[in-house]
């Protein structure tokens, strides 16, 4: 079994650090510009389609070399953010879940996100969690849309333990509605969590197969996942 969770709204919040540090990226590359996130949808959008959108919006390059670098300069200014105060908070029974998950044989953790994959790793660390102990993972590089990312997480996982995954045995655990959607377009499970800007009615009108409100206490919760599990 493969457990993906999001990471922001979902394994923690960042009191919006990873959107200051972007902007501070654009204004220290685009000094002569003024950037604003007004009217920018970021809720489990992808970091790449935000960046596109971003910069489209304020007519800056958006080559590949150009985003190379706004990636290495974004990731800069959330290390010295995070470093100097740190805003991550992991959520309600988060820590327990995932260390919990962790020791259960048969199960295997990942992360499937929209973070870029260095500015994804420093907000779990920040969070208290240890990033290696997510071992399959999709990131926002990883597809043109977060319908890309499960496919990439199963064949991680295919390439890890030499043997393929039924997309049914992969659980996604996110907080909005394109979490779900991207679970169900693959026919992976997908457990909603209202800790974001979401609600469980609107996670479960979304066809959630299960739905909570926070992710402790954990025992229910880590009872629903490991039904789902089978033999490897």
């Amino acid at each position: 079994m493969l457990v993906l969770f999001d990471i922001d709204g979902t394994l923690l919040k960042s009191q919006h650090a990873g959107v200051h540090a972007m902007l501070a990226a654009f204004h220290q590359l685009h000094p002569d510009r003024s950037f604003s996130f007004d009217g920018v949808d970021i809720a489990g959008r992808l970091d790449t389609l935000i960046y596109d959108e971003m910069t489209s919006r304020h007519g800056v390059p958006s080559d590949p070399q150009s985003h190379d670098v706004f990636r290495h300069t974004y990731t800069g200014h959330l290390e010295r953010r995070l470093a100097e105060r740190n805003t991550v908070i992991a959520l309600d029974g988060v820590v327990d879940l995932v260390h919990a998950l962790a020791r259960e044989p048969g199960v295997e953790l990942g992360l499937l996100t929209g973070n870029y994959p260095a500015t994804g790793r420093l907000k779990v660390r920040h969070a208290g969690l240890d990033p290696d102990l997510f071992k399959v993972n999709a990131f926002a590089m990883d597809g043109v849309t977060r319908r890309d990312l499960p496919p990439v997480a199963l064949q991680r996982y295919r390439q890890r333990h030499g043997s393929p995954l039924e997309p049914a045995r992969a659980i996604i655990i996110g907080d909005t509605p394109k979490d779900v959607d991207c679970a169900l377009h693959n026919g992976c499970r997908v457990l909603g969590v209202a800790t974001g800007e979401f609600t469980v009615d609107q996670l479960r009108d979304c066809g959630a197969h299960h739905v909570v409100d926070k992710l402790s206490p954990i025992g229910p919760v880590l009872d629903w996942l490991l039904s789902h599990r089978a033999t490897r």
